[in-house]
C-alpha cells in the first residue's frame, strides 16, 4: 500500500471520528454552545490588563481571566481556559457579555446570564458557567484593588 493511500485512508478515520464526537456532542449541548466552544471569542491574553485573575474550578478545570478598564468601563476582556468545551462556551459568552459595561453593572452579571445565552448545560457542567462568574469577579477585584492602590500613591 503507497504512503498516499495510508494518509488519506488515515485522514479520513479521523473526520469520521470528528463527525461522530460532532454528533454527538449535539444531544448533549445546543448550537449556541457548540458554536462558542468551537469558535471561542477573545481567546488569549492582554498585555497590561487592568485586573487578571485565574480561578480553578471544583472539577480542576482553570479560567484565566483580563480586564482593560478605561473611565470605569471595560474596554476588552480575554479569557484562556484549560478546561472542557462547556468551559470554553462560558468564558467565551462572559467576555462578549462585560464589554461596554461598567465594573457595577459586570459585578451583576451571573451564571443565569451565561445559561440564558448558551440555552443552558447539562447539570454536571453547570459549574463552568459559575467558574466564569468566579473569575470575572476576582479579575474585577483585582482592578479595585489596583485602583486603590494607585489612587494612595
Amino acid at each position: 500500500m503507497s504512503e498516499k493511500n495510508e494518509t488519506s485512508d488515515f485522514d479520513e478515520f479521523v473526520k469520521s471520528m470528528e463527525e461522530e464526537i460532532l454528533e454527538e456532542a449535539r444531544g448533549i449541548y445546543t448550537e449556541k454552545t457548540l458554536e462558542e466552544a468551537y469558535n471561542p471569542k477573545n481567546v488569549g491574553a492582554l498585555e497590561t490588563p487592568s485586573g487578571a485573575a485565574r480561578v480553578t474550578g471544583p472539577c480542576g478545570d482553570t479560567l484565566q481571566m483580563h480586564i482593560k478598564v478605561e473611565e470605569n468601563k471595560i474596554v476588552d476582556c480575554k479569557f484562556i481556559t484549560d478546561g472542557c468545551g462547556a468551559s470554553m462556551a462560558c468564558g467565551s459568552v462572559i467576555t462578549e457579555l462585560v464589554k461596554g459595561k461598567t465594573i457595577e453593572e459586570a459585578f451583576r452579571i451571573g451564571n443565569r446570564d451565561i445559561l440564558s445565552i448558551l440555552g443552558g448545560l447539562p447539570e454536571e457542567n453547570i459549574h463552568c458557567s459559575v467558574l466564569a462568574v468566579d473569575t470575572l469577579r476576582a479579575a474585577l477585584e483585582d482592578y479595585k484593588s489596583k485602583s486603590r492602590n494607585n489612587n494612595k500613591k
